[in-house]
């Protein structure tokens, strides 16, 4: 896997965001997407491909829509580096959401 490829991809907020959502090894379709990271289906949709074309997702298509989960074949040191940029983010927030108390 491409590791820069990956780093780009989640460098980006809304697929970062995307990210944080689908690491619960559970199923998200676009609209629940949509609805958590304040985005048009358009946009969410090109994010969501950037993400697969990184490895980083897989989709499943269910009647008129598209659920997105996690590669659960992803490499053990690439989900290391997944796990450590959604730590760091999630530290970030939290330091953040201190500093604004």
């Amino acid at each position: 896997m491409d590791i820069p490829k990956i780093l780009a991809a989640m460098a980006e907020p809304t697929r970062l965001g995307a990210m944080q959502v689908v690491c619960d090894d559970g199923e998200h379709c676009v609209c629940e997407l949509m609805a958590r990271l304040e985005t048009s289906q358009s946009r969410m949709s090109r994010h969501m491909k950037a993400l697969k074309d990184a490895g980083l997702v897989i989709d499943r298509r269910d009647a008129q829509w598209v659920r997105y989960r996690m590669n659960p074949d992803l490499p053990a040191d690439i989900r290391q580096i997944v796990d450590a940029v959604l730590s760091a983010a999630r530290n970030a927030a939290e330091n953040q959401k201190r500093n604004a108390a």
